[in-house]
């Protein structure tokens, strides 16, 4: 578990050195704000390294907003990291501006030699919304414009890069139009945004999207809130099927995960080689706690979805829907 005494945690996403030492990176913000719905425009992506998933030893922030101005110059929010072709990690992350009082999200990258120390690629953002297929800000329909969470990852077949993002459609019910956006990339630095990988069905937004191959079945997971999708606020956590990595997703019969209290959980291979759920815990009795969970085992099961499994319980494999060094 990684709690910090003077900070929330929450949405995390992780990858594995050569040495095998583990890396989460988080965001984080003062518990002096006093009240967490302020959190997000005050998020930091902080770092810690792990060698079980469970102890945590805290490390120097990886990114913090930019100065002003700049597209980023409010708060650095979620994304992923993984190690390119070139030897270098990649963190995909969102941004937001103070200019745009934190309504716009854009998604940028920052490059790393030893994934301590990060650099940004750049002063400009590497991926926006396309409003050819995706919502723009418009608060009569929304409240922001949600363009975040890039999970990027390689093409099976050696194809380049596909990027998933939390986006909504240009069309449809105000309180139905979350997507999981898409773009491909050729070399991870330029990115041609395309149409979602799935239609609206029933949620406000799909947060903090991954992909991954349990069980042999591929899977899309992500997540919402009670406020953002009312229809769906009995669960928070949900699993999607599809005939491949990239989609198409059948989200209208996606299944949930009901771990209490646990949001935007990512799937990842734990020490015995199978896939274990880490997220954060929301609310408790009513109190946000802002912390990271220990290592939930998991596997699939056809017909039952994503479920908890047993310590001792024998199953395939993991298969990576990431490169071989990052989660």
């Amino acid at each position: 578990m990684l709690r910090l005494p003077d900070h929330w945690v929450w949405d995390s996403w992780y990858a594995q050195d050569d040495d095998g030492l583990r890396h989460v990176f988080f965001l984080r913000a003062s518990r002096a704000l006093l009240d967490p719905h302020r959190r997000h425009l005050h998020a930091a992506i902080g770092h810690a390294v792990s060698t079980d998933l469970r102890s945590w030893r805290l490390v120097a922030d990886a990114l913090v907003p930019a100065d002003t101005p700049g597209w980023d110059d409010l708060a650095t929010w979620t994304g992923s990291t993984l190690r390119g072709p070139d030897g270098r990690w990649y963190m995909f992350y969102t941004g937001v501006s103070r200019a745009e009082n934190g309504l716009v999200q854009r998604i940028g990258l920052a490059v790393s030699d030893d994934l301590t120390t990060w650099h940004r690629h750049g002063t400009d953002p590497l991926v926006e919304a396309d409003p050819t297929w995706y919502e723009l800000l418009d608060r009569d329909m929304w409240y922001e414009q949600a363009w975040r969470d890039p999970w990027v990852f390689p093409d099976p077949a050696g194809d380049g890069w596909h990027m998933l993002v939390t986006a909504r459609a240009n069309h449809g019910p105000s309180a139905e139009r979350g997507v999981i956006g898409y773009a491909t990339s050729e070399d991870l630095v330029n990115w041609t945004v395309r149409p979602p990988l799935s239609a609206p069905a029933g949620f406000g937004h799909l947060e903090v999207p991954q992909v991954a191959v349990v069980d042999g079945q591929p899977l899309l997971l992500f997540c919402t809130n009670a406020a953002a999708s009312p229809q769906r606020a009995d669960h928070r956590v949900w699993v999607a099927t599809g005939p491949t990595i990239h989609g198409p997703w059948d989200i209208p019969s996606a299944q949930p995960f009901p771990y209490p209290n646990l949001y935007a959980p990512r799937l990842v291979p734990a020490l015995d080689g199978h896939w274990a759920l880490i997220g954060f815990l929301d609310e408790v009795d009513g109190e946000f706690v802002g912390e990271l969970t220990d290592p939930i085992p998991v596997r699939y099961r056809p017909g039952a979805g994503l479920v908890m499994a047993g310590l001792t319980e024998a199953s395939p494999p993991v298969r990576m829907a990431h490169s071989d060094s990052g989660v």
